[in-house]
């Protein structure tokens, strides 16, 4: 298992921007891929964006191409997600997740997007 632990969420106004960040540790995080999820209210967990394990390979989803990005730093056993022109209905807690979660699932970090 991978331990993670996720920071950098907050308040923010729609159109805004913020950068979450994903700290790792308990296994050789270089050997695995890592992702973000997301759980609105209401609703159930959602994928976001996943990145291989040297960082060549990234998928999203549709709703966030183009403005989301995710990225790593296998050196800091860190990995991130930069999102630019949030809108409200993306309120939710963020997830970090390992192997898809097989691996591990951080706490969450909540994002609050206001109109």
């Amino acid at each position: 298992q991978v331990q993670l632990v996720e920071s950098g969420g907050g308040l923010v106004q729609a159109g805004g921007s913020l950068r979450l960040s994903c700290a790792a540790s308990g296994r050789t995080f270089s050997s695995t891929t890592m992702g973000w999820f997301r759980r609105a209210p209401g609703t159930e967990r959602e994928f976001v964006a996943t990145i291989s394990r040297a960082g060549w390979n990234k998928n999203y989803a549709d709703t966030v191409k183009g403005r989301f990005t995710i990225s790593r730093n296998n050196a800091k056993n860190t990995v991130y997600l930069q999102m630019n022109s949030l809108k409200p209905a993306e309120t939710a807690v963020y997830y970090c997740a390992a192997d898809y979660g097989n691996s591990g699932w951080g706490q969450g970090t909540q994002v609050t997007v206001s109109s």
